[in-house]
């Protein structure tokens, strides 16, 4: 993305949502902002409606764990098809609490992203449809891709790393 573009980008989004916006970066050439999390479907809204920016694509949307902050941030990645540019967009949940307002009366894509978010990191989706698993059994009583337990089970003797040379 053109620095000009991002500058502009920036520009009417801080006009706007000034208050709310926690930090701007630019990694790997995609804009990144976090946002505090009480209006970002209110500024998901706003770059969907927009005439200059119109994201108006729902690429990605998932979970991340950040367990030295205690936090679980959700991450929107939305596309403009006519300009082909994007943004990336971050909110940071308590890791205790990870609650945020649902997606899917804009984007009916969100459904599925949110479900596999939740199933995966446990993100609450208030006002979602149907906030259930979806690719984990339903009676799981944890969230797999939270960063809470070792890779390997620390019990097992046949994985002593003495015997690999290590």
């Amino acid at each position: 993305m053109e620095s000009s573009n991002t500058d502009a980008i920036v520009s009417i989004i801080n006009q706007e949502f000034e208050n709310e916006i926690l930090q701007i970066e630019e990694p790997y050439k995609i804009l990144t902002i976090s946002f505090k999390q009480e209006r970002i479907i209110e500024i998901i809204q706003f770059l969907y409606n927009h005439p200059e920016l119109q994201f108006q694509f729902l690429t990605t949307l998932c979970g991340i764990h950040y367990p030295d902050q205690n936090q679980i941030a959700v991450m929107y990645q939305l596309h403009n098809l006519k300009t082909n540019q994007r943004i990336r967009l971050k909110v940071f949940l308590p890791e205790d609490k990870p609650e945020v307002q649902t997606l899917t009366g804009l984007f009916s894509a969100a459904n599925w992203m949110e479900r596999e978010t939740y199933d995966f990191f446990g993100v609450i989706f208030i006002g979602h449809p149907n906030l259930k698993r979806i690719l984990n059994v339903d009676d799981m009583i944890f969230f797999p891709l939270r960063k809470e337990f070792p890779l390997e089970d620390q019990t097992r003797e046949d994985k002593n790393d003495a015997l690999f040379g290590r």
